[in-house]
């Protein structure tokens, strides 16, 4: 009898083991909650609401400030063999936008890592982002549409644009113009929240 209740046991501990997984999130300083403590970030307000809504995920924040999509692209391999996410979160191509970098260079690096994603068994939602219009109509318009072409031709869910009613909103934005303030950080995760449910 004691054996029995052993086996039941592990059967529901594997169970439990199986429907739980990993977010990875793979992102600049936007989601590194660059100029904020950690906890006020949004990624950090996401572990928060999985934990109210009940879903056993288990939030890994792979963020470092000044990454580049190459610099994600380099990282990833190590981290997808390190952690084995169930789900990853692309939040990287605005430092690429910024410098002046190729699109086509941008969309590259996204299919990449969108690529190793999926090859690793993980589901992928990228985050999209947008330049202001100081960078001129040609570039910013082909920098925004990289996004949504690489999440087409690979399948990956996409976020059209993560900083929807926060970018240009200078009561959203902390001095530098560049990065969300504590009070933007909810708006960011009800931008994701939505794509981001169905995929747990």
């Amino acid at each position: 009898m004691c054996r029995r209740w052993v086996w039941v046991l592990t059967l529901c501990l594997w169970a439990q083991g199986a429907v739980a997984g990993t977010v990875l999130v793979v992102g600049d300083s936007i989601s590194a909650a660059f100029g904020l403590e950690t906890h006020q970030g949004w990624v950090a307000l996401l572990e928060q609401r999985l934990d109210e809504s009940g879903l056993e995920q288990q939030v890994v924040n792979a963020s470092i400030s000044g990454d580049t999509s190459s610099g994600g692209l380099a990282r990833l391999p190590a981290l997808l063999a390190d952690h084995r996410p169930s789900l990853v979160i692309l939040e990287l191509g605005g430092n690429d936008g910024l410098r002046g970098q190729s699109p086509a260079q941008l969309q590259q690096n996204l299919a990449g890592m969108i690529e190793q994603s999926q090859d690793a068994g993980a589901k992928v939602l990228l985050l999209g982002m947008q330049l202001p219009p100081n960078y001129g109509e040609r570039y910013t318009s082909a920098f925004a549409a990289v996004f949504s072409k690489v999440a087409a031709e690979h399948e990956a869910a996409l976020v059209p644009f993560l900083l929807e009613g926060v970018g240009g909103v200078p009561a959203m934005m902390q001095r530098d113009g560049i990065h969300p303030t504590a009070e933007a950080q909810p708006r960011l995760l009800d931008n994701v929240w939505p794509v981001l449910k169905p995929l747990l």
